[in-house]
């Protein structure tokens, strides 16, 4: 597998670009369309976590290349999404740290957001396999990973802290190159079906 560099992807109107301090008032402002970071099975951070939360993701390089997800007409910020657990010698890597604006979410961004970053993974990076993972009680975002395709792997319990203290099980997925022809496909014809939206 290639080095994983920033790059910025676009397509249907969706703009991921490497994540950096001036996208920081768009973070706290696509944090706030829900107040995501009350909800305890994500990590979405408070608007005043946010700057941490951007220095953490430049202290992570290496091993994760976080991204700010943005409308290429507006230039709105809205959310976040990341490569983590980044393994080149055995062409592994995840999607995660993902989370968007409450207003945003069940729309074509999702889709969009997993078709850029799943492309440039295996076509262009020469990905084996990507991971993505859950809390187990993130019933919603297992919903949108397995539309996606991906396999259930298993669950790791007692894997991770949430930030109200308690320990939570993971749901692991993941998607084979050998399975991404098929899956690349089924979303590019779900997002023509709704005209990119």
């Amino acid at each position: 597998m290639k080095p994983v560099a920033p790059v910025t992807l676009a397509l249907h109107g969706i703009r991921l670009e490497p994540l950096a301090p001036h996208h920081a008032k768009g973070l706290r402002a696509a944090a706030s369309d829900g107040q995501l970071w009350t909800l305890r099975v994500t990590s979405v951070p408070a608007p005043h976590e946010v700057d941490g939360y951007i220095f953490k993701a430049y202290e992570m390089r290496g091993s994760r290349l976080a991204f700010a997800v943005v409308d290429a007409v507006t230039g709105t910020v809205l959310g976040s999404t990341s490569y983590h657990d980044i393994v080149p010698a055995i062409g592994r890597l995840e999607i995660g740290y993902t989370w968007y604006a409450a207003s945003r979410q069940r729309t074509h961004v999702n889709t969009t957001c997993k078709l850029l970053l799943l492309t440039h993974a295996f076509d262009t990076l020469g990905a084996a396999l990507v991971g993505l993972r859950t809390d187990i009680f993130n019933h919603a975002s297992q919903a949108a990973i397995e539309r996606l395709g991906a396999k259930k792997d298993g669950v790791l319990r007692h894997h991770a802290m949430r930030r109200d203290g308690t320990v939570r099980d993971t749901v692991m997925y993941s998607i084979s190159a050998g399975e991404w022809p098929e899956i690349k496909a089924q979303l590019q014809y779900r997002l023509a079906r709704h005209g990119g939206s």
